[in-house]
């Protein structure tokens, strides 16, 4: 093997074999880390570092390495795998052009690692579109929750008694990625109720704590008008998550409903609701 270099970063080779290939990194004459590469298959090589916490050091080694597994190798995909802890090297992949694609559990006192890779054919790191790529992959996202206020002629609320868990809550559910909350709605209810409706105004966005081992979420919570009671006789409902839709006055909301439903409703009836507001967190 030949050392690789960039400017007076080196990566020295120390060891090769059929299953690693290894490197000293060298910075001014100075040993200053190791990276090594493992073959994982006949077309993918893992890459693993010790570089401390200089992230200069860590993204230009990671790049010679990278540079080397799909030019000099000929591999098409590379992968990491990096304890969720480890901050700094989670960064140094990233920006060396490794996208985050999920978390490896690990069994016991084994952290959990997030997993990164980049294939060979990615757009190039520095790119407009291998830029996006790369933050895209690694950037938060937030679950939304898109959820409907259904009355009838007396006033009254459908619930919807529900087979994961106890409380009743509102008709609606999880917004998929890339769709319209409004849109998100429409499809949950004629997929959970076998009805179609037409979404009104946003009444309010709703942000839940984290709750019961739930992540916090966003509730956009939507009007859907005044319907006649008889609508939910003929609701075709989802067995495997709808066990029954209910009309609930203010004693049943308060008797049956989750605890976020409950305040959240309280909330409408006072009146004066804000466009955004922020849900307290609710007793385990």
């Amino acid at each position: 093997m030949t050392a690789l270099s960039d400017d007076d970063l080196t990566l020295e080779p120390t060891s090769g074999s059929d299953e690693f290939i290894g490197f000293s990194i060298v910075v001014s004459d100075e040993r200053v880390g190791t990276v090594a590469l493992r073959h994982e298959d006949r077309h993918t090589v893992s890459i693993r570092w010790n570089v401390g916490d200089d992230l200069s050091i860590a993204i230009r080694a990671l790049r010679l390495a990278v540079e080397h597994a799909f030019g000099d190798l000929g591999m098409t995909r590379i992968e990491a795998r990096v304890p969720v802890d480890r901050t700094t090297d989670i960064r140094a992949a990233s920006i060396a052009g490794l996208r985050r694609e999920g978390i490896v559990r690990g069994p016991g006192a084994d952290p959990d690692r997030v997993l990164l890779a980049r294939l060979a054919d990615d757009p190039p790191a520095f790119s407009r579109d291998g830029f996006i790529a790369i933050l895209n992959a690694g950037l938060p996202t937030k679950r939304v929750i898109s959820q409907g206020l259904l009355r009838d002629e007396q006033g009254r609320v459908l619930l919807c008694e529900l087979t994961y868990k106890q409380e009743w809550d509102l008709p609606g559910g999880v917004v998929e990625v890339g769709e319209a909350p409004a849109l998100g709605l429409v499809r949950e209810l004629q997929e959970e109720l076998g009805i179609t409706v037409e979404v009104l105004d946003l009444i309010t966005v709703n942000w839940l704590p984290a709750w019961r081992g739930w992540d916090d979420a966003c509730i956009f919570l939507f009007d859907l008008g005044v319907v006649d009671s008889s609508i939910a006789d003929a609701m075709e409902l989802q067995a495997t998550e709808i066990k029954s839709v209910q009309w609930c006055d203010a004693a049943t909301v308060r008797e049956r409903a989750a605890a976020a439903a409950i305040e959240l409703l309280d909330a409408v009836e006072v009146g004066g609701l804000g466009t955004y507001r922020e849900a307290p967190k609710a007793a385990e």
